[in-house]
């Protein structure tokens, strides 16, 4: 993905809209046929990637209702690069959930839509002009009808708001329409080089606003948060210090991990953290380590002597990136960037044992479609328990690399439970019994709702977190687990 900003619409001349929905159009087609975003963007010319990401994004959000209103208005499908140009100028003509007019003028974007069908497919042009006007003029009566079916009203894959509604039956369609929202724009500070509170007054020196999120009580022990806010996102060329490395981009829940597994001063009152904090020249893995952002974040707070693993050896370059960037690591720490299958030990581990592990695992990443809006139609039923038996396969390779008393991070950036709850549960239940202990202050599921309360289920060992803001972030899952 570009390191501009994908969720602010750009404001161009008519011609260049025309250029911008073709790239959109296409990006929507190679989605629907299967590939990422992140695998096309890189093809559209650099200096209409963000433009174009901004349209896809846009349009893969609202993309279950345009398909409803396009089998309404032209129940013959198109043929593919046409139908892809109408699915993204109707979720671009859709209205906005908060009453807001559509991004651009409607006769703007009809014009601009036509124009481009008639690079893509000339013969299309007058289809086009015909389907779209005839929206504008039904776009009430179609948006309801739309609405009446799972696809249509929550824009995901009528299994996916099953497996929602089976997991969340509270909060379901809270946790959907959440996840069809453009998600803020939120910084970590690198705790080594300033505070948040420090990097706040600096961007409003620059004329960004911004505001400090705290920390859930459960991470707070390893000191002041590092997390910033954005008031309106910016591309991170902008941001003062971001060069320097004074400053990341991190989802809010994305920064607990770090000071999960670091810890706080043993003895702090009032602080359920597990053990002491992690000492000096700890030994610590991050098992799936790629890009690096976590990765980093682990240094900022600690003095340790870190393995970062990840399968992907091309994934790798942009840990190197992103350490070189923010002077990590620092003088007390080491650090050791190695390719290699985190569930097969055999083949890079040196049998010394680790105080520490990180497993942030591959999963659906349902909790970030807000950020990632091509996951949802990319995802199909069976990867829910393909990637649950990954997920097993890596806890059951890592957790005997533990020495005792050390502690172990089960993240992933998910809101089923089977890669979650269910997951640990299952985990716990496998393993020899006191040979390990779920810290009862464990995050838990971690939903992307705007007032997030917390929820135990009778019988569960895992929690919903409220984030201490009420503002929203990524859906995440956390459980720390010691070996005892």
């Amino acid at each position: 993905m570009c390191s501009g900003c994908p969720d602010r619409l750009p404001r161009v001349n008519a011609p260049a809209l025309a250029r911008l929905l073709d790239h959109a159009a296409d990006a929507v087609a190679a989605v629907r046929g299967g590939r990422s975003l992140a695998d096309l963007l890189p093809r559209v010319p650099e200096a209409m990637r963000p433009g174009v990401q901004a349209l896809a994004f846009h349009a893969l959000r609202r993309l279950g209702g345009a398909q409803e209103v396009r089998a309404r208005l032209a129940p013959r499908t198109p043929p593919p690069a046409v139908e892809a140009l109408l699915l993204t100028a109707l979720a671009l003509l859709w209205p906005e959930e908060d009453g807001e007019p559509p991004p651009y003028a409607d006769h703007t974007l009809v014009d601009q839509a036509v124009a481009a069908a008639r690079q893509r497919t000339p013969a299309a042009a007058a289809f086009v002009n015909a389907v779209l006007r005839r929206f504008l003029r039904e776009r009430a009566e179609c948006v309801q009808a739309a609405s009446r079916s799972p696809l249509g009203a929550f824009n995901h894959p009528a299994w996916w708001v099953e497996r929602v509604r089976q997991d969340w039956p509270g909060q379901w369609q809270q946790v959907l329409h959440e996840s069809n929202r453009r998600p803020p724009m939120t910084l970590r500070v690198n705790a080594r080089r300033c505070t948040a509170t420090q990097f706040v007054e600096r961007l409003a020196q620059h004329g960004m606003a911004a505001h400090r999120l705290p920390l859930p009580a459960a991470c707070a022990a390893a000191g002041e948060s590092p997390a910033v806010r954005l008031a309106v996102p910016r591309p991170v060329a902008q941001l003062p210090g971001f060069a320097e490395g004074d400053v990341s981009v991190q989802d809010a829940a994305a920064q607990w991990a770090a000071p999960l597994l670091v810890g706080g001063a043993a003895g702090t009152p009032g602080l359920a953290q597990p053990t002491a904090r992690l000492p000096s020249g700890a030994r610590v893995l991050d098992a799936c380590a790629a890009p690096g952002g976590k990765t980093a974040h682990l240094l900022e707070l600690a003095d340790i002597d870190l393995l970062a693993l990840d399968a992907d050896a091309q994934r790798l370059a942009r840990v190197h990136e992103n350490l070189a960037r923010l002077h990590l690591p620092a003088p007390g720490s080491r650090v050791q960037v190695m390719a290699g299958d985190a569930g097969q030990p055999a083949a890079w581990w040196d049998g010394r044992p680790f105080d520490a592990i990180l497993l942030d695992a591959p999963c659906t990443a349902s909790g970030i479609v807000r950020r990632h809006p091509d996951v949802r139609w990319l995802r199909r039923p069976a990867d829910i328990d393909t990637l649950a038996q990954a997920q097993a396969r890596l806890l059951a390779a890592l957790w005997p690399l533990l020495a005792p008393g050390g502690r172990l991070l089960y993240a992933t950036c998910s809101i089923f439970k089977p890669e979650g709850e269910q997951q640990i549960d299952a985990f716990l239940q496998r393993i020899a019994p006191g040979s390990a202990r779920l810290w009862p202050h464990s995050p838990g599921h971690a939903l992307p709702l705007a007032d997030n309360e917390t929820a135990r289920e009778p019988g569960a060992t895992a929690t919903t977190v409220a984030p201490p803001t009420g503002a929203a972030h990524d859906g995440f899952f956390y459980a720390l687990i010691e070996k005892t």
